[in-house]
């Protein structure tokens, strides 16, 4: 049966979320996390600051905000200025400490959203290691250091200094419409928000009006040196993850959509729109795929209907599907990647740039290029 996802910010935006019994717990834990905090901004836990610009970009909820297309949509702009490196923790990795990401590499050893860096591009030293001070300066002692250091999701990792704090929040679920965990899904309370410089509004509709933002700065309250931005998931043309035949319009196609990630209700709408039959399979979030899941995936397959079927997946999915074991020929043969990227709503791309720029040159008067 074709599946409709109904879009997911149809739900009243300005709704704030339910709390019930775990209210005592995220309690505990907003004021854990405010302790430690204060304990980094007294200077009791040390930060230090690395020997290149550093620019993080994090969320204060777990998941689906849409980091990683915001880190590839820095390193497209920022790459023919500085020689970049990106350092991530690699969430889901079997390994530990440092560690180079290779196009070769299995996610396995390094984590899907790493790897799916590395494969968009190529030549920017991707790196993973949980210590991030650790990390930065390993990335320094390599054959092509880098000038300007990227972290992925690294808002709650004070150790290590960074020179523009980008906050993500999305828009179904802004941050202070949300509750700390185990209550909600923020890692630690909304205050956490004032050490942002940029905060973007991600995941917008692509019909956002100006009074519609006005309406939610009005609900983030920035404060005056802070920045705000809203932005969109773009969806481009699909392509073939094995083969390299040409993909027709998906059109009244019976299509399989595989994902393991946060939030696929935007993916399954937009698919649903191009006028695709869909069923969906939907996996945990980073989603570690087994030859028992490529045999589901193949029975789903083979089981829908229609004279032209396709499989669609995500980049991050695509990452851990590109070595499985156990998928079909037949899979292999229709596995399309859908690409997802970051594009700014209300003509403010150039006023983004220019602030990032201004707030680099500030920090480092003088970076090396």
């Amino acid at each position: 049966m074709a599946h409709t996802p109904q879009h997911p910010i149809a739900a009243p935006l300005f709704q704030k979320r339910g709390c019930g019994m775990l209210a005592p717990l995220a309690a505990i834990y907003g004021g854990v996390m405010t302790l430690r905090n204060k304990a980094f901004d007294c200077g009791l836990l040390p930060t230090k600051k690395a020997d290149v610009p550093v620019i993080s970009v994090g969320n204060l909820a777990v998941g689906g905000t849409g980091k990683t297309p915001h880190v590839d949509y820095l390193i497209r702009l920022l790459q023919p200025a500085f020689r970049l490196g990106v350092l991530s923790r690699g969430y889901g990795r079997t390994t530990r400490s440092f560690r180079l990401v290779s196009v070769e590499d299995d996610t396995a050893l390094v984590g899907d959203e790493p790897l799916q860096l590395k494969l968009h591009h190529p030549d920017v030293v991707v790196a993973v290691d949980e210590n991030r001070v650790n990390g930065a300066a390993r990335l320094q002692d390599t054959d092509r250091p880098p000038q300007l250091l990227l972290l992925d999701d690294a808002y709650q990792h004070r150790h290590i200094f960074r020179d523009v704090n980008i906050l993500l929040t999305d828009y179904s679920r802004l941050y202070p419409l949300d509750r700390v965990l185990p209550a909600g899904r923020l890692r630690e309370p909304i205050s956490g928000s004032r050490r942002a410089d940029i905060i973007l509004v991600t995941k917008c509709p692509d019909s956002l009006t100006a009074a519609q933002a006005d309406a939610i700065r009005t609900l983030l309250s920035p404060r005056p040196e802070q920045s705000l931005y809203f932005t969109t998931m773009a969806y481009g043309a699909p392509y073939a993850l094995f083969m390299g035949q040409a993909v027709p319009p998906l059109t009244d196609k019976a299509l399989l959509v595989v994902s393991g990630i946060a939030h696929p209700a935007p993916l399954l709408h937009h698919l649903s729109a191009q006028g695709a039959q869909i069923k969906a399979l939907n996996y945990p979030d980073h989603h570690r795929f087994s030859v028992r899941d490529a045999e589901h995936i193949n029975r789903a397959f083979e089981d829908l209907s229609g004279e032209e079927k396709w499989a669609i997946t995500t980049e991050k999915d695509a990452a851990r599907l590109r070595h499985l074991r156990g998928l079909s020929d037949e899979i292999r043969n229709h596995l399309l990647i859908q690409p997802i990227t970051v594009r700014f709503l209300l003509e403010q791309e150039q006023a983004f740039t220019q602030d990032l720029h201004q707030r680099l040159s500030i920090a480092w008067p003088a970076p090396k290029h």
